[in-house]
């Protein structure tokens, strides 16, 4: 007998499907900000380091609203993709995606920024020194010796786009089989008398899958501290 039944392993497969293609859009957007705001020193610094971070403290309803000014039909981009590429955000399972890689982006910024941080500039210096272009340096060095950061964020980034409810549910709503993921189902069960043991089983799956993404995010940080030292 399956623990799930057959609604709810589309739930959950829905739920995996909107978490990677998250990360996947947010992986590259999260190092590139996350190597200038370790590298770089330039006007505006701070207030870039506030926006990133800007998900992590406001409501995430007010999150998904800008998400919905923006992205919406009538948005100043939501238009332009409407209009050029006949693709619509809201009421789909891409704007599921998109509001859980705003909400992710904050955590895999500051883990990928604090492993960047930890490589130990002399190494580019003497990298450059040998004759090696920047971009060369930044192949060889910095990007291997950060890995363990980058994982670790896009870890901590799935994790926290399984939990994603608030700005999802204003940006993209609550359809069954197209938007409703994980916490959004538990949330519809919580309305309905009867549906204890379904929100049970959520519930449980939920919480599973963000202690298995936190312990994983741990052991890469731990090995991550772990192989310098040996380096060092």
């Amino acid at each position: 007998m399956s623990f799930l039944t057959t609604t709810e392993w589309a739930i959950l497969g829905l739920s995996l499907k909107v978490s990677l293609v998250a990360i996947a859009l947010t992986l590259p957007v999260a190092y590139a900000l996350a190597w200038l705001l370790a590298r770089r020193r330039f006007p505006g610094r701070m207030l870039l380091d506030a926006l990133v971070h800007l998900p992590l403290v406001v409501p995430p309803v007010v999150t998904g609203w800008l998400l919905l000014v923006l992205f919406g039909r009538q948005g100043p981009i939501g238009s332009v993709l409407q209009d050029w590429f006949g693709l619509s955000l809201t009421f789909r399972w891409q704007g599921a995606a998109l509001a859980a890689a705003v909400m992710a982006l904050p955590l895999m910024v500051r883990a990928m920024r604090l492993s960047i941080e930890a490589v130990d500039r002399k190494l580019v210096g003497a990298a450059r020194s040998l004759g090696a272009s920047r971009w060369r340096a930044f192949l060889t060095i910095t990007l291997p010796l950060s890995l363990p950061g980058i994982l670790a964020g896009a870890v901590l980034g799935f994790a926290r786009s399984i939990g994603e409810f608030g700005a999802t549910i204003t940006f993209a709503a609550n359809i069954p089989g197209e938007t409703q993921t994980l916490p959004l189902a538990i949330y519809s069960g919580l309305q309905i008398p009867g549906m204890e043991s379904e929100v049970t089983r959520l519930a449980l799956l939920s919480i599973a899958l963000s202690l298995l993404a936190l312990l994983a995010s741990e052991w890469l940080v731990r090995r991550s501290q772990g192989s310098r030292a040996h380096v060092l």
